[in-house]
């Protein structure tokens, strides 16, 4: 599912609420947990899961096309870690 199809389906089951005041609020959250995740902050979300970032330290790498070591800088990459009720439907235990 992509941004534009969670949005129709919010409006859809919701139709008192203007699509645009849906799509506005979709975005909302998503800057929301945007914003917190840029500042080192955990966002979590009950039954669904948790989002974070994690630090990969500095390291040497290598280009595989030449096979000559390349030095890759230390970076921040989010991470979702599901939730134990999204696992269970998942899995097929709800």
């Amino acid at each position: 599912m992509i941004r534009s199809e969670l949005i129709q389906k919010i409006a859809d089951d919701n139709p008192h609420l203007y699509q645009r005041d849906v799509e506005r609020i979709v975005n909302t959250i998503f800057d929301e947990i945007t914003s917190a995740m840029s500042q080192g902050n955990r966002v979590e979300l009950r039954g669904f899961g948790a989002f974070s970032v994690k630090k990969r330290d500095a390291r040497v790498g290598r280009n595989p096309r030449t096979g000559e070591t390349v030095h890759v800088e230390e970076k921040h990459v989010p991470f979702f870690k599901t939730g134990k009720l999204l696992r269970d439907r998942l899995n097929g235990k709800i």
